[in-house]
């Protein structure tokens, strides 16, 4: 597919609800004339595409996003595929690989609960903490699948930055091209030197969670970036902020989705990252993942 010029935000959820495992409903985001408030907002500042991560079983809301497109302007990019235990439906725990993969692959080919809107993106498809379960790794496997049967990107979670490399390990064992695979939160890891050996494997990474600083701080996001730059690697990094929550957005006192280029981009670039190297971030390299 082709993505309009301009900013992409690589990894968002326009809606999401994860409130019944979390057992608090400021995990359900379903908050339409906020939502398209920013997104009209994000269009002003220049963002022309938005992927949207939320999949099967996530709370995923075709009808509202496409408002929500509709309203702001913004490109909107929708997935296939499943997230993480425990928030993953019962169809992954009753099927097998290949089943699985024949759901997301009918997702991208013929469109996402008859609604005609085809899956473009294979994720989020996620691990948790320092480990892969036997069913992450089911749902990572199915996910392998779907790309070569399809040729469609895939984008990760990692909980804290972690399992990027098991990840890149399943991908390898598939044999699938790991220049269409963004491993997710990387940022969230603050290991320099962790980061630099996945891009190393030929990934792209995600500085996706930016500002959320009770996890990481900005200026430690800022030291990774600058040596990944430094580097020349600027060509192998996405951004996005991940607004998973009610309390995220800007009108119920959170950052807004419009916080990575109101205050996060303007604060690196003050600090030595280029042009060049932004535009690496924001532009040019999901034009190159979706090409």
């Amino acid at each position: 597919m082709k993505l309009k010029d301009g900013v992409t935000y690589m990894h968002e959820h326009i809606t999401i609800d994860l409130s019944g495992v979390k057992k608090d409903l400021d995990c359900r985001l379903d908050v339409m004339e906020d939502t398209i408030e920013e997104f009209k907002a994000l269009k002003k500042l220049g963002v022309e595409n938005l992927v949207d991560v939320t999949n099967r079983g996530m709370g995923r809301n075709i009808d509202f996003a496409l408002k929500v497109q509709e309203e702001s302007g913004i490109n909107v990019i929708f997935s296939t595929g499943y997230y993480k235990e425990p928030f993953l439906p019962e169809e992954v725990y009753k099927l097998s690989e290949k089943e699985l993969s024949k759901i997301m692959v009918e997702e991208i080919l013929y469109g996402i609960d008859g609604s005609g809107v085809k899956a473009e993106i294979i994720g989020e498809v996620g691990t948790s903490k320092d480990t892969v379960t036997p069913i992450e790794k089911k749902v990572i496997i199915a996910a392998a699948m779907t790309h070569i049967e399809t040729g469609k990107p895939i984008t990760t979670h990692t909980t804290l930055g972690t399992s990027g490399l098991e990840q890149i390990n399943i991908f390898n064992e598939y044999k699938i091209d790991l220049d269409k695979v963004i491993i997710g939160h990387v940022d969230l890891s603050g290991d320099i030197d962790y980061i630099l050996r996945l891009i190393d494997k030929g990934v792209y990474v995600a500085f996706d969670t930016i500002g959320k600083i009770n996890y990481m701080s900005e200026e430690r996001r800022l030291e990774m970036l600058k040596e990944i730059c430094n580097r020349g690697l600027s060509e192998r990094v996405v951004m996005s902020v991940d607004i998973t929550r009610k309390s995220h957005l800007k009108h119920r006192g959170g950052i807004g989705y419009s916080y990575l280029l109101n205050s996060f981009i303007p604060y690196i670039k003050e600090n030595g990252i280029s042009e060049q190297n932004i535009n690496n971030m924001l532009r040019n390299n999901p034009q190159k993942i979706f090409k």
